[in-house]
């Protein structure tokens, strides 16, 4: 898998990923810099570009193998001063999950967890969060001022003015 993601600021990227991933990018060239990992396998880039820095993006994760991996992570992001936000035994996306969060400096969450089993329920929080979500996205779509249509429907180019 590939991924490459718009930062806004390289050395501070390349300072919490040093961290994150436990090791140093492969390349580093002005603007830009490259990590490939192993376990998992992912390569990640990363290109300074502030104006192409998405909000809202969601967020990314790993699974891992077994709890004992999970705990390890969060132990060196501890160890390494990242800030982390943990959840264990909650149910998210209708799986019971012991997790932890990270967050980079341009605000991309990253997800640790270790899945035990498949639930029938998600935890009433996420079902909360995802409900606002949706709802501003909405209040975003339907507050955005409608451009008037350069001419009106079926006039096309006959009526003196092109149509858009």
């Amino acid at each position: 898998m590939h991924v490459s993601l718009y930062v806004s600021d390289l050395d501070q990227t390349i300072a919490f990923y040093n961290s994150f991933f436990g090791q140093s990018p492969v390349k580093v060239k002005t603007h830009y810099a490259k990590y490939v990992l192993e376990q998992p396998s992912l390569i990640i880039s990363f290109v300074e570009h502030k104006d192409r820095v998405q909000s809202h993006f969601g967020h990314l994760g790993f699974q891992v193998e077994t709890p004992e991996v999970m705990h390890a992570a969060l132990d060196r992001m501890k160890e390494s001063g990242l800030e982390t936000r943990e959840e264990m035994g909650v149910n998210c996306c209708f799986a019971k999950q012991d997790k932890f969060w990270v967050m980079d400096p341009d605000g991309v969450e990253w997800e640790v967890y270790y899945f035990h089993e498949d639930a029938e329920f998600n935890d009433p929080r996420y079902e909360m969060e995802d409900q606002k979500v949706q709802k501003t996205a909405m209040t975003e779509i339907f507050s955005t001022p409608v451009k008037e249509p350069c001419c009106a429907p079926g006039e096309g180019s006959s009526g003196g003015k092109p149509c858009c």
